[in-house]
């Protein structure tokens, strides 16, 4: 499908993290952007790379005036859980240990294939609401997961879950190979759930995986106070001492949460060029702590923006988690300016495609794949625009979200949903799911 998109402000990527707003046209062929400019004929404000020339005005299956919006990429939530949609506002108000034990996982072992299927679907559709093109998502069932995301036209970044209590190195294998193989939108990377939940054999095993299909390795990590000091307890490291002593890092990878790190930590994340996902809303629900945030920008250590899952967050909205990225790495060091608006909004969209792996969906440029969303302006909480970045940080609402285009294809537009299943039906069936749990 070839889509024209004009009379568009368009968020385009500078050096140090940092956007221009260019005003002008956006041309996408099939799942490819393949012009950003001005629409002029002579092609002056080509934004192509050196070399090449703009490319012939195809004939377009769609015109979209988008009267003055924003075109940005769209959010990569790089950290969640998504079939967890059945336990939203059901697990609530416990700390992260009772929440786990006595709500989640034993509602959890009652799931089927066919339940992962379909909440998954239903949290593609949040994702869509909340401009997020993408996911990076651990779960049972990773094949039902990549169908599911296949099947809606979304794009998915999976991990292993893998721990004491299910799952194998050598299914870990397998579903790295289906998944993979499904579809040009699932993917699949190396991972465990947590050294808490995870035996030294396991966490060896994961290791030699890594090694062996060259993968980044990903894992929950200190999350909270008490994971840290029991597993210095157990081996006298943190779990990021102990998991780059077992060779994990060798082809890089990174956390979710990163809370409560010690010095060392720090150092072996940026030795090994490591990504700390934080979860700013789950964190404080659960009483967590608050991530260091300033430190790792501070020590050149990649960052990236998740929701986790909507059991513990319960929303699965970017807008949230960069408004409170922002402002608790402020009061963490009493500082308002330790931390910029472009900082945010990047480590929501670049920072993300990055730990995941999606280099060619990280931004609006020539070449890269169409995953983008369209920004409405023109409504009273993106008013003045005196800095549209700044609005979309510290203002912005899914309310803004006018259109969420995945692989070049429109899959939410003005509140409807073009995934190929009407969602009467999809909310239908989870609460069948949670209904029947005991």
């Amino acid at each position: 499908m070839n889509t024209r998109f004009y009379n568009a402000k368009i968020l385009v990527p500078l050096d140090n993290h940092k956007y221009d707003i260019v005003t002008g046209e956006l041309w996408v062929k099939g799942d490819t952007i393949c012009y950003i400019g001005d629409g002029k004929t002579d092609g002056a404000a080509d934004a192509a790379p050196s070399g090449m020339s703009r490319p012939e005005v195809p004939v377009w299956d769609r015109e979209t005036d988008v009267e003055g919006g924003l075109l940005m990429p769209g959010f990569k939530n790089a950290h969640t859980h998504t079939a967890m949609t059945f336990l939203r506002s059901y697990a609530d108000d416990l700390p992260l240990q009772d929440w786990l034990n006595r709500q989640v996982f034993p509602r959890e072992g009652q799931l089927t294939e066919d339940d992962v299927y379909w909440l998954n679907i239903l949290g593609i559709m949040e994702y869509l609401t909340s401009g997020i093109t993408s996911n990076f998502d651990m779960y049972f069932f990773p094949p039902v997961n990549a169908r599911a995301s296949a099947d809606t036209g979304f794009r998915t970044v999976q991990t292993s879950g893998l721990n004491n209590y299910g799952g194998t190195v050598e299914l870990m294998e397998e579903n790295y190979h289906i998944v993979r193989e499904l579809s040009d939108l699932t993917t699949f990377l190396v991972g465990f759930h947590a050294e808490y939940t995870t035996s030294r054999e396991l966490m060896e095993g994961v290791a030699d995986l890594a090694r062996k299909l060259k993968s980044p390795v990903w894992v929950h990590n200190a999350e909270t106070k008490l994971e840290v000091e029991e597993c210095k307890g157990r081996w006298g490291m943190t779990p990021t001492q102990l998991t780059d002593s077992l060779g994990m890092y060798e082809y890089g990878g990174g956390g979710y949460h990163c809370v409560w790190f010690e010095e060392p930590d720090f150092e072996i994340f940026r030795k090994r060029h490591l990504t700390a996902v934080t979860n700013p809303a789950s964190n404080l629900k659960l009483a967590s702590g608050i991530c260091p945030t300033k430190r790792f920008v501070d020590e050149g250590i990649a960052m990236a923006i998740g929701t986790d899952g909507p059991a513990s967050n319960n929303c699965l909205d970017m807008f949230r988690e960069m408004f409170l990225t922002s402002t608790l790495a402020k009061v963490r060091e009493m500082d308002a300016e330790c931390i910029s608006a472009d900082e945010i909004l990047y480590m929501a969209t670049t920072g993300g495609a990055h730990a995941m792996q999606l280099q060619d969906c990280d931004s609006l440029a020539v070449g890269k794949k169409a995953d983008l969303i369209l920004i409405d302006l023109k409504q009273p909480n993106m008013q003045p625009e005196n800095n549209i970045i700044k609005n979309l940080v510290y203002s912005g609402s899914k309310q803004n979200v006018k259109l969420t285009m995945v692989n070049g294809k429109v899959l939410y537009e003005n509140n409807h949903f073009e995934i190929g299943f009407d969602p009467e039906e999809i909310y239908r069936r989870a609460n069948e799911i949670i209904g029947r749990m005991k």
